[in-house]
């Protein structure tokens, strides 16, 4: 059974979906699911989640995200990005770069963002992007987002090219609107490839050409262990005795203290004696672990 993470490098005019559906082919129909979805107008690393790796897809989802950006100045779309009807225009004024780096500051930290009309996000079970596209709008409630680094890469008369280092549920889309506002005049995108998704900067992404690729030489793609995005958690390792009770849904003794947050049980992964990890558990105050979210085991 596959399992695993695939960081794949969503190719242009494909949506995530058609993308994730592509690569379960090549690797024969696994379970899958993607983390944080782009746009087909959007590039760059889409996290695939196969067979058990699937049960920590929600640890990738909060993470923090990258991305670098192009808006043309001076026509805002119906999208926000190149893909619209263009629906308003506006002079351009001379924009010194000490101007977009004010206005870029301006965008830091906590803040509300409310979501475009062409996402994804339902009304009464309708996705607002078909609503869009029959005409409608409706109220969307603003979302907390947060930024934590905003750059200039360069800049023209009529474009800026931008890097963003954002809290889930952000929309660059409505950030390079926001942005072409503040310097006077409007906007939209023109191009955005996400750079990574945490934890995973830095790493090697793969393309579907290079699973294809990767397959048809009898081998599997790069993936990553499932808990590689679980890093952060503390690790707690069990005597075969101990792995057998968990898997059977009953609490353990941690071999050595762990405390718990504020009284609060403390998240842990979970390894087996010969370091196989075997899924998440919690640990509360008396030492002891119970299981959460556990993998299936490959033994018979």
């Amino acid at each position: 059974m596959i399992s695993g993470i695939l960081l794949l490098d969503k190719p242009l005019g494909l949506s995530s979906n058609a993308a994730l559906q592509r690569a379960r082919r090549l690797l024969g129909g696994p379970k899958a699911g993607h983390v944080g979805s782009l746009d087909p107008l959007a590039t760059g690393m889409l996290p695939i989640c196969l067979g058990e790796a699937t049960k920590v897809a929600s640890h990738i989802l909060s993470a923090r995200k990258s991305y670098r950006f192009a808006i043309a100045l001076g026509s805002r779309t119906a999208t926000g990005d190149r893909e619209g009807a263009v629906v308003e225009t506006a002079a351009v004024p001379v924009i010194q770069s000490a101007t977009i780096m004010a206005a870029l500051a301006r965008f830091m930290g906590p803040q509300k963002q409310t979501p475009p009309m062409y996402s994804a996000l339902k009304r009464d079970g309708q996705p607002l992007y078909a609503l869009a596209r029959a005409g409608l709008e409706v109220d969307r409630e603003a979302r907390d987002i947060e930024i934590f680094d905003l750059r200039l890469i360069s800049h023209r008369a009529d474009s800026l090219e931008l890097e963003v280092l954002s809290s889930k549920g952000t929309y660059v889309r409505t950030l390079g609107e926001d942005i072409s506002r503040a310097l006077g005049t409007c906007g939209h995108l023109t191009q955005l490839r996400r750079l990574y998704v945490e934890p995973f900067q830095g790493l090697p992404m793969e393309t579907l050409d290079g699973v294809a690729a990767a397959v048809e030489a009898g081998r599997l793609p790069g993936l990553l262990p499932a808990d590689a995005p679980l890093q952060h958690i503390p690790r707690v390792a069990l005597d075969a005795q101990s792995v057998i009770k968990v898997r059977r849904g009953q609490s353990v003794r941690a071999p050595s203290p762990i405390g718990a947050e504020h009284g609060q049980p403390m998240p842990v992964r979970l390894y087996g004696p010969d370091d196989t990890f075997i899924g998440l558990g919690e640990a509360d105050d008396f030492g002891f672990v119970q299981p959460r979210r556990l993998f299936v085991s490959d033994e018979r």
